[in-house]
């Protein structure tokens, strides 16, 4: 084993403890460092024109912020009367389900023996427990992981502070990392950061355009369709669309089974669906390929993998650092794969070489 692996194995096993030990108070953290790389190019417009890289990220931030805030007091009196409204009507929603799916239910097990209905509700309690079980024990330990930090207000105070500072020195810290660098590998690492810098600044940027698009069509639309809570459903559908696919289909569930609950005729219930497959239309075709590309190189199905294990390793922190995380890897791993494909393992030609020596 080489000296040089030894040191980023070593290097990298500390990384992970580090995490491991300080990860109840990472997020605030973790959150600035993602909202400065996600200003940067902002800022760095700004201060073309400002002249002052301190100015640039105040004006940055300032308008961060205050869309944020837009939004939320645009909405929020809105959003706060459906979830007033559908929590009341819950337990009705619930009574007329158990109505329709009891009696439905009671027909087709008539028809079945009492061994094999027994055994029906044998495995299916079994696997009903098993994901309550799983979700219930994913959900606490994101809401876990968050809960101390949200009620410390870590979020609100510390996340603009480290925001304002890696913003400001940005450009400084880049340099530093970049002298950091063994100097025998530095251009090939320094490739390897641009690579994932252009992965990442094409999913993470592209997705947020691409989720703040579908929150507001999915919004508008399902609210034209006549969708009791059709505002606060299409946002939520929009906003988790970040999960590939998932987000849609969550929403679509929900969505239909208000629809069937509030509409008696079916009208209505194909107008609902028809706004969230024409979401689905336009953003297949027309948003992610123009926002996120083609060429950012992270599979849907490794981004849902990555969401996952990294919620039911740290929380939300976990959440957080998921995407970076596999973008990072996915890199590496096609750079590796470049390096094999050039060599002799590869190609064999260490075997022809072998057997041709062998041979005289």
């Amino acid at each position: 084993m080489s000296r040089s692996f030894r040191f980023w194995a070593i290097a990298l096993l500390l990384f992970l403890v580090f995490l491991y030990l300080f990860q109840g108070i990472l997020l605030p953290f973790v959150a600035g460092l993602a909202a400065a790389y996600f200003l940067d190019p902002v800022t760095d417009r700004l201060e073309k024109a400002s002249r002052s890289r301190a100015v640039a990220t105040v004006l940055a931030m300032f308008g961060f912020y205050v869309a944020i805030c837009a939004f939320f007091l645009l909405f929020w009196p809105l959003l706060e009367s459906q979830i007033t409204t559908f929590a009341e009507r819950l337990p009705g929603y619930l009574e007329e389900i158990r109505e329709t799916v009891v009696p439905y239910l009671t027909g087709v097990f008539a028809e079945l023996s009492p061994e094999t209905v027994g055994k029906v509700k044998a495995v299916a309690g079994a696997e009903a427990g098993k994901v309550l079980t799983w979700l219930g024990g994913l959900a606490e330990h994101v809401w876990s992981g968050g809960l101390a930090l949200f009620n410390l207000l870590s979020l609100a105070i510390i996340t603009p502070i480290v925001t304002f500072y890696l913003l400001r020195d940005w450009d400084k810290i880049v340099r530093q990392v970049d002298g950091w660098f063994p100097r025998a590998h530095a251009k090939t690492i320094r490739e390897q950061f641009h690579e994932i810098d252009r992965t990442l600044a094409g999913f993470v940027r592209g997705q947020a355009m691409v989720c703040l698009l579908l929150a507001i069509f999915y919004g508008v639309g399902l609210t034209l369709a006549g969708l009791d809570f059709g505002l606060i459903v299409g946002i939520a559908t929009g906003l988790i669309s970040f999960v590939p696919y998932f987000g849609m289909l969550i929403g679509f569930a929900i969505g239909i089974t208000l629809a069937l609950l509030q509409f008696a005729e079916w009208l209505p219930v194909v107008v609902v669906a028809s706004v969230f497959l024409l979401g689905q239309v336009i953003e297949g075709n027309f948003l992610t390929p123009k926002l996120v590309g083609k060429r950012v190189g992270l599979h849907p199905v490794w981004i849902i993998f990555a969401l996952m294990a990294g919620g039911a390793l740290a929380g939300f922190l976990g959440v957080l650092l998921a995407v970076p995380v596999a973008a990072v890897l996915g890199v590496l791993a096609r750079f590796a794969i470049r390096r094999y494909q050039a060599s002799a393992y590869y190609l064999g030609t260490a075997e022809s070489a072998s057997e041709n020596k062998e041979k005289t």
